[in-house]
């Protein structure tokens, strides 16, 4: 809902050690990889219940999010990025529910099943007016600097990281956090569909 508006303080936040890594040769695609790396590790942190580490993992994934695209901007952006990026991306997005579920199975499985599906149809949403929106050669006028077409929504990256620390914070209140998270979700997916039925008719 507010990425637009945080991306140029993000940017300029990011810009120093962009460059460091640039000038080391450190290429954008390592970024992220390693980032994604990072995240996974989160897994295990959250089903031991390490949730101070799990949050400096989830934190240190979305710092490498940050860099990859600041890093790929100081050189030639590719496709391949592009799609490692947001592929990646929905991916680690998934799994740290799944951590909380495996933390503890009896309370946290069935919000985090519904969570995950919620993020399916928010993910699917964004793909699939990503796709034709680049058959139609549309660009995203909010997001300039990004691979592919970025449809917004209520529920985007800040929040869902936002929602991420909440969880690791307070790991008691995972289902209630879940369940209105997922609420949010659906009605992201929501618009996006109303918004695909009048953008492609």
């Amino acid at each position: 809902m507010i990425d637009a508006f945080i991306l140029p303080a993000q940017r300029r936040l990011l810009q120093p050690l962009a460059q460091a890594l640039h000038r080391r040769r450190v290429t954008a695609d390592r970024i992220t990889l390693a980032g994604f790396g990072i995240g996974l590790l989160a897994v295990p942190a959250l089903a031991l219940g390490w949730f101070g580490l799990a949050l400096a993992l989830i934190l240190l994934n979305r710092l490498a999010d940050g860099l990859d695209g600041a890093v790929a901007r100081m050189g030639a952006p590719t496709d391949r990025g592009a799609f490692l990026d947001i592929a990646l991306d929905f991916v680690f997005y998934a799994v740290v529910p799944l951590g909380f579920a495996l933390a503890d199975p009896a309370a946290n499985a069935l919000a985090a099943a519904v969570l995950i599906a919620a993020f399916v149809g928010t993910g699917s949403s964004f793909l699939a007016f990503a796709v034709i929106a680049a058959k139609r050669g549309m660009r995203a006028e909010d997001y300039p600097t990004k691979g592919i077409f970025y449809l917004g929504g209520l529920t985007e990256g800040f929040e869902t990281i936002a929602l991420f620390v909440a969880m690791c914070l307070w790991p008691m209140l995972f289902g209630p956090l879940a369940y209105v998270f997922a609420a949010a979700c659906a009605l992201t997916t929501l618009t996006r569909w109303w918004q695909g039925w009048r953008a492609f008719g």
